[in-house]
């Protein structure tokens, strides 16, 4: 793993932190402090009423002359262990994109490798109830897009961004999850064991503090994070109203590229993908579409040979018994029902139930309950 930087020493540290967990001082009013006062060590015996003329409330700066020392050495214990750290925005490893956003944060704590930060990141996102399609999908285009020398980045999150992060890992390659939490905790739970796998490739990254819980406010703005830190942002499936689309928002307004992959009609969780397109997101039906898109943005960011994509997952004809083909034709990329396709066939219940097992075991459709299936590919 990467050691800490040098740049910012543990005396230094101590100053930005005590500042950091300050109440009442965000991101802005952190940036505007560090234009006031660089090296921060002035700022607790500064004259109140310049502070005040800094926008400082009274109780802030209650606050910076009895600093939380119990936060600020918790931070420092964890930031002390094996694969920790807590970079600055000062320090020279900060990447390069999300220095460019609006009112970066003051301070990001890392765990794994934290020089993949500077590597060339595609943030992926989407439902955390995603449809048995868009999970494969997900786990297609990151698998591939990892293979071509981007790195995956995204939110941990049940579903798609989970099926992100596994198809990254999939390929043997580095993935990166922005957290709404401290880096001491997982959450949901159950990704502990993901959590581990892509710290051990890639790295785990908050803005919150050691001891922070998941609160709901905390995941807007972990979602401009994760397209900060990206060259562009990959949309899989989305309801209308979803943190997804808050991310795609937060990557606009950035001036980073912004894709969607279409979906059914019928799906609600394309949605959110087709308004996108409308608004001028990238459609995209490969990998490699994302690929020629970045163009200029991508080029030297990756190793010789490794710009394009392998769009097998996309072009790769079905090579099946005739009688299957059919069937697998009949489901199309809708929800069928096993009725509708008894009709459709001709052929007996028994009959279709029994090619329906083997395509699905072969992964060419899913199930879901009530008898519904969906073609994969």
């Amino acid at each position: 793993m990467a050691a800490p930087s040098q740049a910012t020493n543990t005396d230094t540290l101590k100053r930005w932190l005590a500042l950091y967990h300050t109440a009442g001082v965000g991101a802005v009013t952190f940036h505007q402090l560090l234009e006031a006062f660089p090296n921060l060590q002035e700022l607790p015996h500064t004259d109140p009423g310049v502070l005040h003329k800094l926008g400082l409330s009274q109780k802030a700066i209650n606050a910076l002359q009895q600093p939380d020392t119990a936060a600020v050495m918790r931070d420092l214990e964890w930031h002390d262990k094996p694969g920790n750290r807590i970079m600055t925005c000062h320090d020279p490893d900060y990447p390069a994109l999300l220095l460019q956003i609006a009112s970066p944060p003051p301070l990001l704590y890392i765990h794994g490798h934290s020089d993949i930060l500077s590597e060339p990141l595609l943030a992926m996102v989407g439902s955390r109830n995603p449809s048995a399609a868009g999970e494969r999908t997900a786990t297609d285009f990151a698998r591939h897009l990892s293979a071509a020398g981007l790195v995956i980045s995204s939110g941990m999150a049940l579903g798609i961004d989970a099926a992100c992060h596994r198809g990254a890992l999939d390929a043997d390659a580095p993935t990166v999850a922005v957290m709404g939490t401290g880096l001491d905790r997982v959450y949901p739970a159950r990704h502990r064991d993901l959590a581990r796998k892509i710290a051990e490739r890639g790295a785990l990254v908050s803005e919150f503090p050691i001891g922070t819980a998941p609160r709901a406010e905390n995941f807007p703005r972990r979602n401009r994070i994760i397209s900060g830190l990206s060259l562009g942002t990959l949309v899989v499936e989305a309801a209308i109203r979803s943190g997804s689309l808050i991310t795609a928002r937060y990557a606009g307004d950035q001036g980073r590229e912004v894709f969607a992959i279409p979906g059914s009609i019928h799906n609600p969780l394309a949605r959110g993908c087709h308004y996108l397109i409308r608004q001028g997101a990238k459609l995209v039906e490969t990998a490699q579409d994302v690929m020629d898109e970045l163009g200029m943005l991508a080029q030297g960011c990756y190793p010789s040979g490794q710009a394009t994509v392998d769009t097998e997952m996309a072009d790769d004809p079905l090579k099946l018994d005739p009688d299957y083909q059919q069937l697998i034709d009949f489901i199309g990329f809708d929800n069928t029902s096993i009725d509708q396709l008894v009709c459709s066939s001709g052929l007996t219940p028994a009959e279709v139930s029994s090619m329906l097992l083997q395509l699905e075991m072969s992964g060419y459709i899913s199930s879901s309950h009530g008898g519904i299936y969906n073609r994969l590919k």
